[in-house]
């Protein structure tokens, strides 16, 4: 179960970024971000009173927070690289730092996946990685000035170690928790985000259509973090963390879906080989 789980998440968290695609480029950053973070959290305000009671512990608490800093700042990283860089470039980046970080922490602390699991574990980074690929690159904007290139890597980079630190932080909490260690989480980002922006005099306006994509991205987020979180619950997180960043995959397909893209025969392999490496790791 904690596979399927997995790998529903993965689904939504694809979908939450190829919704944070569209609109990378045409809004501010720092209103995507609190945007799309309010969503999520008033989304899982509503859910709350239909959900289990839970008896949440301080470090729960802690962790949920911890969460929020790293995943908060992650995405805002995240889509700010979308914004200044090549999306075959800023996405495979920041999704094999999001499962190498976990995998590694996970192992410091005990784990010891089988051969045929570990090399499940090797060939979803290289799914992740060919998936993320296009044979037909993305024409350069006037705001990716020359060395935005190398400035898009590096917080590419930044935004997978944070966003993998995320997943190990909520992967931390305890089953008895619920979901408060989510509400804390949005709580902190959202205050953070609306803070720095709040100091930075910047308005969070967005526009009719790009509101709309923005809180079913935040919606969606939301919903994988708490699969996701499930998971963790109850499999090795160096297995499900694996599962949850083949998220690339379902943002290609999408693209293909909804924008008519074409696949390059790289994603072709980079899907093909998600296949194999996702019969590996839950055997």
């Amino acid at each position: 179960m904690f596979a399927l789980l997995a790998l529903a998440s993965a689904a939504c968290y694809g979908a939450a970024d190829f919704l944070g695609g569209l609109t990378s480029k045409r809004a501010s950053t720092l209103a995507i971000v609190v945007v799309s973070q309010l969503a999520g959290l008033l989304l899982l305000l509503v859910a709350f009173p239909f959900l289990p009671a839970a008896s949440p512990d301080r470090m729960d608490f802690v962790w949920g927070a911890v969460a929020g800093l790293t995943g908060g700042t992650g995405v805002a990283l995240l889509y700010r690289a979308l914004a200044i860089g090549v999306m075959a470039v800023v996405a495979p980046t920041t999704a094999v730092c999001a499962v190498v970080i976990p995998v590694l922490v996970a192992i410091g602390l005990g784990e010891r996946p089988g051969g045929l699991t570990i090399g499940g574990i090797v060939l979803a980074i290289i799914a992740i990685a060919l998936v993320s690929q296009s044979d037909h690159p993305e024409p350069v904007l006037h705001e990716q000035r020359a060395g935005s290139g190398a400035s898009a890597f590096t917080l590419a980079l930044l935004s997978g170690v944070l966003i993998g630190l995320f997943f190990v932080a909520l992967a931390r909490t305890t089953s008895e928790a619920g979901v408060w260690p989510l509400v804390a989480a949005r709580a902190v980002s959202v205050s953070l985000f609306a803070a720095i922006a709040l100091l930075a005099s910047q308005s969070l306006r967005l526009s009719g259509g790009t509101l709309g994509i923005v809180v079913a991205g935040g919606s969606l987020d939301m919903i994988a973090n708490l699969l996701y979180m499930i998971a963790t619950r109850s499999g090795p997180l160096s297995v499900v963390v694996t599962l949850a960043s083949l998220y690339p995959a379902s943002t290609v397909l999408l693209a293909r879906v909804v924008l008519h893209e074409r696949l390059s025969w790289r994603q072709w392999v980079g899907v093909v080989c998600a296949m194999i490496a996702v019969i590996a790791i839950v055997r």
